[in-house]
């Protein structure tokens, strides 16, 4: 998977970190690999796997309970199995930021990564939540600085979509040369 800058996922986690995340959740995905070995690394931050990205919904409100700020990171194709759990958020105005690596963008070649990848951006503001787009790595940490801070200080439910044009389009040949 090529990307046009590697730096942004060391700025996202500089960000996370500046805005006092304790915690990240994430399904693993290749597009957050970098951020999540980071997170992973710190020992001051927790970093919890998940079976599926709805599961993190609940990690991060709990969190929140306990005085925690939290981070939730996913793929575009994992936001609908998290829309009655966004009501949640919602109802009880519980911040949550969002981090969503975009599929079904220009360049995709997996017709099955299309339709929620198209429909990601309506879907989360159909459930009341303020969707950021970083179209450009250099975008990405002061739009995540941006939503962490509407976040945390509004108790909004926010996301950032990173664009795939920022992660890379992914190539079944170079997966399979690996």
């Amino acid at each position: 998977m090529k990307r046009i800058d590697d730096s942004w996922p060391d700025q996202i986690y500089k960000t996370l970190k500046d805005a006092g995340v304790r915690q990240v959740a994430y399904v693993p995905d290749g597009g957050h690999k970098r951020l999540i070995e980071l997170c992973l690394a710190d020992k001051e931050m927790r970093a919890v796997v998940l079976s599926t990205e709805e599961e993190g919904i609940g990690l991060t409100c709990g969190a929140w309970l306990g005085g925690v700020r939290s981070a939730l990171l996913m793929q575009s194709s994992g936001v609908g199995n998290c829309i009655n759990n966004l009501g949640t958020v919602s109802e009880c105005r519980f911040p949550l930021l969002m981090l969503i690596t975009m599929r079904g963008q220009k360049g995709e070649i997996n017709p099955w990564q299309v339709p929620m990848g198209q429909a990601t951006p309506a879907v989360l503001e159909a459930m009341g939540v303020v969707v950021h787009e970083a179209n450009s790595a250099g975008d990405i940490a002061p739009t995540v600085d941006a939503a962490a801070r509407l976040a945390f200080g509004s108790y909004q439910a926010v996301a950032v979509l990173i664009s795939q044009a920022v992660i890379g389009i992914k190539s079944f040949q170079e997966q399979s040369a690996r």
